[in-house]
């Protein structure tokens, strides 16, 4: 089931990179939840290739078939199916790859799991994938929003050494989108195109920061042991092809505190529980507490690049590889809405989890959200 995400709200992908398509099949969707082909377009297109020149030059529509699971606008309650057909796939640019392993890809480790990969294009290890991913967590955005439980937003915040910081409770989708790099912060999005063109040029690559915040979340979403909130979506974000660490509001920074530095301290509010300070990144105890949830995923260095490398071939043979083909020189401004669609899905899966169990009262509150 290693292409299964989620308990009652479940995404299922599949397709490969350079097949007939990619797709999607969401399960435990309730219903009458208002759904369109464009509401699953939107997220898309911000994923979808081709959209500026720092991204691969690969031109796919990515327009998303709803093949079940939706009448006249509304979900069904039954599982949904989405099918986004390849049509730029061009696999021969990938016939010097066939019997050699590029490094730091999972070209080799597909072959030492499985005695066979699809070298065009890296098959189900390839971003392509998460097409499938970005659909699902659209569904999820419309669950969220139509039982008003939150607003999920994730921008760049650094790029190779050029980091920038961004009011999480501020921050919108405005801003972010008005940079190719989808860095909220104009100054640090230009030196952030400049580095990575100049990546680019070399025929090389950039990682960096995708940082996330899930406003209006209500207390009470997760579990105490093993399906913390922050475990979930730590899973969901380290799944993310090329995303190599994760960390929930202070993060590591938070070790170079003492106790009395990094607790957040309680207040009433109204009718609710606040806390003065966010350090805990909206989660305790595995619990979300109301508080903006706040997370950063971060993504390595493209793997493909066009620079030499020294690797080996299926035989063992020592080879020089140039790669070829069509790769992002950073995967960053594209990871975006792959962050928020994976923190959509955790959210949605803990939230409909939630109302499963609690009471008739507490369910009133809830729904009320």
């Amino acid at each position: 089931m290693s292409s299964t995400f989620g308990h009652l709200f479940r995404i299922t992908t599949f397709g490969e990179s350079h097949g007939g398509g990619i797709g999607v099949v969401v399960d435990g969707c309730p219903p009458r939840v208002p759904l369109t082909a464009a509401d699953i377009q939107i997220e898309l297109d911000r994923r979808r290739p081709g959209q500026s020149r720092l991204t691969t030059p690969r031109q796919e529509a990515d327009q998303a078939e709803i093949l079940s699971g939706v009448l006249d606008g509304q979900t069904l309650g039954t599982p949904i199916g989405i099918l986004v057909r390849n049509q730029d796939a061009r696999s021969d640019a990938y016939d010097h790859l066939r019997d050699v392993y590029r490094p730091s890809h999972a070209d080799y480790t597909y072959d030492a799991k499985y005695g066979i990969r699809d070298w065009k294009g890296g098959g189900r290890a390839s971003a392509r994938e998460t097409v499938a991913r970005v659909a699902g967590g659209a569904i999820a955005r419309r669950v969220l929003a139509h039982l008003g439980a939150g607003e999920i937003l994730a921008w760049v915040s650094q790029v190779h050494t050029i980091e920038t910081s961004v009011d999480p409770e501020t921050v919108t989708r405005e801003a972010i989108e008005a940079t190719i790099t989808r860095c909220p912060d104009a100054a640090a999005s230009e030196e952030m195109i400049r580095r990575i063109d100049g990546a680019r040029r070399e025929g090389d690559s950039l990682g960096g920061v995708v940082t996330c915040v899930a406003r209006g979340v209500p207390a009470g979403l997760g579990e105490p042991v093993f399906h913390k909130l922050e475990a979930d979506l730590a899973a969901a974000l380290l799944s993310l092809p090329a995303c190599k660490g994760f960390e929930i509001g202070s993060g590591f920074a938070g070790t170079l505190l003492t106790g009395i530095e990094h607790n957040d301290p309680f207040f009433r509010e109204g009718e609710g529980v606040r806390t003065r300070s966010n350090r805990s990144g909206g989660v305790q105890g595995g619990i979300s507490n109301g508080e903006p949830i706040v997370v950063r995923a971060a993504f390595k260095p493209t793997a493909t690049i066009r620079k030499a490398q020294e690797t080996v071939n299926t035989k063992g043979e020592a080879v020089r590889l140039e790669a070829q083909g069509r790769h992002d020189p950073c995967v960053l401004p594209r990871a975006v809405p792959m962050v928020e669609a994976m923190v959509a899905l955790v959210l949605c899966d803990h939230l409909l989890r939630h109302r499963a169990q609690v009471g008739p009262a507490e369910k009133q509150t809830i729904e009320a959200f």
